[in-house]
């Protein structure tokens, strides 16, 4: 079977992740780098093994993870659809089972707010793993009397962190925003969409989700 170190060494795979960041720098964009893929692998594994899914789903959720971005190499725009049209034949090449790639493609696709859903729980880890990811670090540009809206609220976030608790059911979104930065009612200003999509890909998980920030919680 695939395993996500394989996905790894996929010299294809290494250069579109590398060149796709490389573009969104170039049109100002935040990191999307091996930083973000890793971390979103991670965290789509974790969700579904928390959650007592089967390990090769969980498997599936990290390799899918470090994949959903790699569309980035053709444009930012419906950048889901396009990383899974370029993640079939290298995975097909690779030797996937036809249904496995399904779920992983599937999952790529649908990731993005715009037009995505969770239409299995893969697709619903990755969904809440990637929006997840807020964090000053993510921030390229340097010159802060520059920063628009999107700069300012990832440079705000001072913690980032998910919870998973099995036994309550809840998936909680947990940050620190320093507030001279950004207001609170900022960070909805872009990211309600954001927040209403994993509240539904929590619920495919049969989960609530919840966001608490700076102690307090908003959803």
């Amino acid at each position: 079977m695939i395993t996500l170190e394989d996905i790894k060494k996929d010299p294809v795979v290494d250069t579109f992740i590398r060149k796709g960041n490389q573009y969104l720098g170039v049109i100002g964009f935040t990191e999307h780098s091996y930083r973000h893929v890793n971390l979103v692998s991670n965290i789509a594994k974790n969700i579904l093994e928390r959650l007592g899914y089967p390990k090769r789903q969980a498997e599936l959720a990290s390799i899918a993870g470090y994949l959903h971005d790699i569309g980035n190499v053709i444009s930012r725009n419906s950048h889901g659809i396009s990383g899974a049209v370029i993640s079939y034949p290298i995975l097909m090449q690779m030797g996937m089972h036809p249904d496995e790639l399904a779920t992983v493609i599937s999952a790529v696709a649908n990731h993005e707010e715009q037009y995505g859903h969770a239409v299995n729980s893969v697709a619903a880890a990755l969904i809440i793993a990637d929006k997840s990811d807020v964090h000053r670090s993510r921030v390229r540009n340097a010159d802060f009397a520059t920063f628009d809206i999107h700069d300012r609220v990832n440079y705000a976030v001072e913690h980032s962190f998910l919870w998973v608790a099995e036994d309550k059911h809840t998936i909680t979104m947990e940050l620190t925003i320093d507030i001279d930065i950004c207001p609170v009612m900022e960070y909805f200003e872009i990211f309600l969409s954001r927040m209403i999509m994993c509240r539904r890909a929590s619920a495919f998980l049969k989960c609530d989700f919840e966001l608490v920030v700076n102690g307090a919680k908003l959803l």
